[in-house]
């Protein structure tokens, strides 16, 4: 997979900023996949292209996800923050020609996580999330979690993203908690052993 190749189409969509932190997120998934062994080479295309419709308006975004041939739910229609992942995944297929089903459900779920994640979804969900160009409340307690643990840092992220959605009144997607219920069962039925 020429990574350098979709660096550069991907330069072309983005400011400066974005496109940087797609470098940092293509660059932390590359660290995350050999410390958990997922596959480097997923890892480094999905971090690299996961925010490549972000700053894309909306009727592009639009256009991408029907092309492809998904349908969105009710509650996504309504959820633009939502978007980018979905017509990113939809991009890389239907633009770049990416038919890895990995690499793209990776992408269309770095925002939200779902339940039976896969190791490349975790490594770029948190990729995203600790990114070097990161500097939120409570990162540097991601990056620890991170180091010690894949699943109780996608645990502790999707517990950030709905803790922020909440406070702020905002709808919280449905694969989030799908994915936070299943972490949090898995954690449960460990600590009873």
């Amino acid at each position: 997979m020429a990574v350098k190749l979709y660096e550069d189409i991907i330069s072309q969509r983005m400011k400066a900023p974005r496109f940087k932190h797609s470098k940092n997120v293509a660059k932390e998934a590359v660290r995350l996949a050999k410390k958990y062994g997922a596959d480097v080479e997923k890892a480094e295309l999905a971090g690299i292209l996961h925010d490549a419709t972000k700053e894309t308006g909306e009727k592009e975004q639009m256009e991408l996800i029907a092309k492809a041939g998904i349908v969105l739910t009710e509650m996504e229609r309504e959820s633009p923050k939502l978007w980018h992942a979905i017509s990113g995944s939809a991009f890389v297929q239907v633009v770049l020609g990416i038919n890895d089903q990995e690499v793209i459900d990776a992408i269309r779920y770095h925002t939200t996580g779902r339940a039976g994640m896969t190791l490349l979804d975790k490594v770029i969900f948190i990729a995203d999330f600790i990114s070097a160009d990161r500097d939120y409340e409570g990162v540097d307690r991601m990056r620890k979690i991170t180091e010690k643990n894949l699943d109780d840092a996608v645990l502790e992220g999707m517990s950030f993203t709905i803790a922020d959605l909440a406070q702020r009144k905002i709808t919280i997607a449905p694969d989030t908690m799908a994915g936070y219920n299943e972490l949090a069962a898995i954690r449960a039925r460990a600590k009873k052993s």
